[in-house]
C-alpha cells in the first residue's frame, strides 16, 4: 500500500500563487508516477497534471497549462503542484494520487484518468478570493 497526505492549500486571491505538496509513505520502491486532481461539490473530479516517475514525462489540463507547474523529489518521495495566476474557478479540493509506471507509461489516455490510478490522498482545499 501507498499512503499519500497533501498539504499546502488555503485561501488566496485571484492573482496570487500558491504551492501544494504531496509526500508519498509505504510501498514506493517499485516507482510510481504522480498525479494531481481537483473536485468541487456538485462536479466530477478533473485532472490537473501529472508527472512520470523520473520526472521527464508531464502532463497538464488545457485550463491549467502555463499556470501550473507539478514537479518531484524522488529522494523525499514528493510531488508539488506550484500554481500562479489563480482564477477564483481553480477553488477545489485537490488530491494527489499515485499510479503504476506501467500504466502511465501507456500515455496520456492512462495518465489522466482518475479511474486508473491507484491510491488517493486525502484532498486539500484550495480557495481563489475575487
Amino acid at each position: 500500500q501507498v499512503q499519500l497526505e497533501e498539504s499546502g492549500g488555503g485561501l488566496v486571491q485571484a492573482g496570487g500563487s500558491l504551492r501544494l505538496s504531496c509526500t508519498a509513505s509505504g510501498r514506493t520502491s517499485s516507482g510510481y508516477a504522480m498525479g494531481w486532481f481537483r473536485q468541487d461539490p456538485g462536479k466530477e473530479r478533473e485532472f490537473v497534471g501529472a508527472i512520470s516517475w523520473s520526472g521527464g514525462v508531464t502532463y497538464y489540463a488545457d485550463s491549467v497549462k502555463g499556470r501550473f507547474t507539478i514537479s518531484r523529489d524522488n529522494a523525499k518521495i514528493t510531488v508539488y503542484l506550484q500554481m500562479s495566476s489563480l482564477k477564483p474557478e481553480d477553488t477545489a479540493v485537490y488530491y494527489c494520487a499515485a499510479q503504476m509506471t506501467y500504466k502511465y507509461d501507456r500515455g496520456s489516455g492512462y495518465a489522466t484518468s482518475s479511474f486508473l490510478y491507484d491510491y488517493w490522498g486525502q484532498g486539500t482545499q484550495v480557495t481563489v478570493s475575487s
